[in-house]
């Protein structure tokens, strides 16, 4: 490697790199327009019952482990499996969870599997939560879903709104 000024061939190959890094973000850009294009955005909504229980031993001091399934109703006719770890005080109302639950079932008329990637946090400006569907995660007739997963509890029933897409 020489010292100084660039060589004609050291030029030439950040020239190349540069093109090809340009060129990849224009194909990137190109495909996920594309991809855009293709999926329509639709909801589902309805009702679900949960089974939580605290699993043993804990992973680490402070810690929490859970069991979460559900049973899910309504434009989406599925059951869940999957497992959330938490730390805080629940009982203070200062606490959060991630977790991650593997969904299998029908959607729309389609049938396959998906998972839910939650994360949340509650304290005291509010309870926060985001669930969105694992990238990749699809199978089957589900295959390429993307999307985000709502909660909703009134008077201690669960409901669900699930603004997804799927490839067409």
């Amino acid at each position: 490697m020489a010292v100084g000024p660039l060589s004609y061939s050291e030029t030439h190959l950040k020239t190349l790199i540069a093109m090809v890094l340009i060129g990849s973000a224009t194909v990137a850009s190109a495909v996920f327009a594309q991809q855009q294009k293709e999926t329509t955005m639709h909801h589902a909504h309805g009702t679900f019952t949960v089974d939580v229980h605290p699993l043993s031993p804990a992973p680490a001091e402070g810690l929490t482990r859970y069991t979460i399934n559900k049973v899910i109703h309504g434009d989406l006719e599925a059951t869940t499996k999957g497992e959330m770890f938490g730390a805080g005080d629940y009982k203070l109302g200062v606490a959060g969870y991630v977790g991650i639950e593997m969904v299998t079932g029908t959607l729309g008329g389609k049938q396959g599997s998906f998972a839910l990637q939650h994360f949340a946090t509650m304290d005291a400006s509010g309870p926060k939560m985001q669930i969105i569907v694992s990238p990749g995660s699809g199978t089957s007739e589900l295959k390429g879903i993307t999307g985000t997963f709502t909660i909703k509890i009134e008077n201690g029933q669960h409901f669900y709104d699930f603004d997804y897409s799927l490839p067409e």
